[in-house]
């Protein structure tokens, strides 16, 4: 009985009305924005894809743009076409600023599709930085104005063809390189990342990605590695003083990353495939990780991912998201990992020249580029600070 009663004292949730002499925005509009193509760039095939060679190119693709009844819009990255009507149905009418509100329907009637409600949440929010005048980063709470940029490269290639790689981005500045390694033997992945840091020394810190993690399952494409080969390869790592081991196991062996992260002393990345912040806690609790890597794209739209950083936060864990698709995502990673203390780096996907991130960043007018001393500064207009480029929108 005193516990209903308890219940019953709780004072029910009152929506104040607004107070702000800013107009009160109402979205009337959700297009999809398709860019032209300006040229193809080549053909590479991914680590973490054997067999399959993806075409790159420059511009192309689309972006969303959710409008206003005040003129404002906000963009935010493509979004799955079959999507648009139920995520009409679920913002026409709506305050952007309603982002709580709006997040729980987002996901009931668009789950099946998070890149779509990642997408419109990022639209939303830059509506949201466009209205309050802010760069995003400063509205959630500004840690840093720029951050260190890694160059995480694509393919596995020869380790002539990487020293290659790692001495030129050393030279342009950037100070972190992400190798990608699981050849058919161990002695080759340690060939490789010995080779690069003879080339770099101490002067340009490497990550290692073993990219076991793909598959939901069990099985997928390319060398797949046991607990024993993890174990060795974290330990050849750590001698080379490598920053980090990615993914050295499958997606949910939960049970076996956590002992591998007892056994070494290599911290152990992983996440960048895991959904929804519930899955995070569970890696938390069992210490799966000490470094975790949500995806804005892929983790729990926008909300869910500032929930995940929170959460690591308290369990005094890393955060270095994983790339974010390349290109409005990855700048709105920039904002968040701006806005983390404990968010050390960003991912760039950069594999030149083919696969630059260039590339996927010519969607934009003014991107934020890695500069001289290996850092992406952070836009300053409002919102996601960036804009489409206006010359690849077509008609």
């Amino acid at each position: 009985m005193l516990r209903r009663n308890f219940l019953k004292s709780i004072p029910p949730v009152v929506l104040m009305p607004q107070v702000s002499s800013a107009p009160r925005l109402k979205i009337t509009d959700i297009r999809v924005v398709n860019l032209r193509t300006v040229r193809e760039t080549g053909k590479m095939e991914a680590a973490w894809n054997p067999g399959t060679a993806n075409t790159y190119r420059i511009g192309g693709g689309s972006a969303i743009e959710i409008h206003t009844d005040q003129g404002m819009s906000g963009i935010g990255p493509a979004i799955d076409s079959s999507a648009l009507e139920a995520a009409k149905a679920q913002l026409i009418g709506m305050d952007p600023f309603s982002i709580e509100r709006l997040a729980g329907p987002l996901r009931y009637y668009l789950g099946h599709s998070p890149r779509t409600v990642s997408s419109l949440e990022i639209a939303l929010w830059d509506l949201i930085g466009k209205a309050a005048g802010q760069p995003l980063y400063r509205l959630w709470g500004a840690a840093k104005e720029r951050v260190p940029a890694y160059a995480s490269l694509i393919q596995l290639s020869t380790a002539e063809e990487r020293v290659r790689m790692a001495v030129q981005l050393k030279s342009q500045g950037w100070r972190a390189i992400k190798l990608r390694a699981h050849f058919a033997t161990l002695k080759e992945d340690v060939r490789l990342v010995e080779a690069v840091r003879k080339a770099v020394g101490d002067e340009m810190e490497i990550m290692v990605d073993a990219n076991q993690a793909q598959s939901f399952g069990s099985w997928q494409p390319g060398v797949m590695w046991d607990f024993r080969r993890a174990l060795e390869t974290a330990r050849e790592l750590e001698r080379l003083n490598c920053l980090w081991l990615e993914e050295p196991r499958l997606r949910y062996a939960f049970d076996e990353l956590a002992e591998l992260n007892r056994l070494v002393g290599i911290p152990i990345a992983g996440g960048e495939n895991n959904r929804g912040v519930h899955e995070y806690r569970w890696m938390l609790e069992q210490s799966v990780f000490d470094i975790l890597q949500p995806d804005v794209m892929v983790a729990d739209g926008v909300t869910g991912f500032r929930e995940i950083a929170a959460l690591a936060k308290a369990h005094n864990k890393i955060v270095i998201p994983h790339h974010g698709g390349g290109n409005l995502g990855t700048i709105a990673q920039l904002h968040a990992i701006a806005s983390w203390s404990h968010a050390p780096w960003i991912e760039i996907l950069h594999d030149p020249p083919v696969a630059a991130y260039t590339n996927g960043f010519a969607m934009m007018e003014n991107p934020p580029l890695v500069d001289k001393e290996g850092y992406m500064n952070l836009p300053q207009s409002a919102g996601l600070g960036v804009a489409l480029n206006k010359d690849l929108i077509a008609a």
